[in-house]
């Protein structure tokens, strides 16, 4: 679930960890923060768009089963690399939510969910490699997406207590969700050699690999009912396109150029291309139901590194719409349970250059 650079910039952010939640919670509070300037008339899914984090880059946003919290990711000045936070959707009196750091404050998070049952949670860390960050990519080789082989998969309670390590294998292994039932995790390593989709059972067993095309897949979910995946792909095909992945996965880099959305069956069968644009599409989820799929792209806007939109398309790959339509960043977004909730990641209503805070919407049909 690694997200493009732009919304992810190394420039130096304006709060603390603390400072950045509760200094614009306490504006909010004010009045400062309306939720009617926050949502375009053109997004018409979207209704009652309110912000719920308040500076530094936040982002992957996830629902708990019963709908009631959030694991995401924040950094911000103080906490230099990802960390792991958990907050309520909603509070009693309505004011935001003073989200929890459960991950361990050392190296870098990504990719959190909960489990369905919500006495755990899955995250992925570089903490035992290093307790600092890990060095950024090397942009001299343009724009790329760094692949920490210090990522290994870790389960903890949702307070973060009781960390325990799920994989235990050399390379990168992230991106990790869980079936609605609780019994398989889907995820993404670099174990034989390649970025491909796996399958394991939710205390580690029966490792399968999903994917065997040549390029990266990821950011693999679930549909509820556990039949399908929907993930990305960039499968290279000419001799140069191939000489460049390899490498660039040699040196823990991938070009994220051309990733379209494939779905398959939850055993690997029955792969399927979604969209087939050539832009970046990425952090796929499916609709309650499984019919339907919501997505990042910049296909309408590909030369401008924040023109990120979310769309809606049909599995079979019909029925395209865009459902965000601000200039700015819109990306990793998520359902709740029911269907009447959305949230993502967007850099609308900046207080800082770059910013990235977290939005949810009601979903209007």
């Amino acid at each position: 679930m690694q997200k493009p650079r732009v919304a992810r910039t190394a420039l130096l952010l304006l709060f603390t960890a603390s400072a950045s939640f509760v200094t614009y919670s306490q504006a909010q509070q004010a009045g400062q923060t309306s939720s009617t300037s926050l949502g375009l008339p053109s997004e018409k899914h979207l209704r009652n768009v309110r912000e719920l984090t308040f500076g530094g880059t936040n982002a992957e946003a996830y629902f708990s089963a019963d709908n009631k919290y959030l694991i995401f990711m924040h950094s911000g000045e103080g906490v230099p690399c990802d960390q792991m936070y958990v907050m309520p959707v909603d509070t009693p009196d309505g004011k935001p939510a003073v989200p929890k750091m459960v991950s361990t404050g050392k190296g870098r998070t990504t990719c959190g969910y909960f489990f369905p049952d919500g006495k755990h949670i899955l995250f992925s860390s570089t903490h035992e490699a290093s307790a600092a960050c890990p060095p950024p990519p090397d942009y001299s080789k343009g724009y790329v997406w760094p692949i920490y082989s210090s990522y290994q998969i870790y389960t903890a309670k949702p307070d973060g207590s009781d960390l325990k390590r799920l994989t235990d294998v050399p390379g990168y292994n992230a991106e990790s969700t869980i079936s609605r039932d609780g019994k398989k995790i889907v995820f993404t390593s670099t174990r034989n050699g390649d970025l491909d989709v796996y399958s394991m059972n939710a205390d580690g067993t029966d490792v399968r690999q999903l994917t065997h095309e040549l390029g990266y897949d990821g950011g693999a979910w679930f549909s509820d009912d556990g039949k399908e995946i929907v993930y990305r792909s960039e499968q290279p095909k000419t001799p140069e396109a191939i000489a460049d992945y390899k490498d660039l996965l040699s040196r823990g880099l991938i070009r994220p150029g051309n990733l379209e959305i494939w779905v398959m069956d939850a055993d690997g069968n029955h792969k399927r291309q979604v969209t087939h644009n050539g832009a970046a599409n990425f952090a796929p989820y499916f609709f309650p139901g499984g019919k339907r799929i919501i997505f990042a792209s910049n296909m309408e806007n590909q030369k401008d590194p924040s023109g990120f939109d979310l769309y809606m398309i049909n599995v079979d790959g019909t029925g395209l719409e865009q459902v965000t339509t601000h200039p700015d960043f819109d990306a990793f977004p998520m359902f709740s349970s029911d269907g009447k909730r959305l949230v993502w990641a967007s850099n609308r209503n900046n207080k800082a250059p770059h910013e990235t805070n977290l939005f949810i919407a009601d979903w209007v049909e």
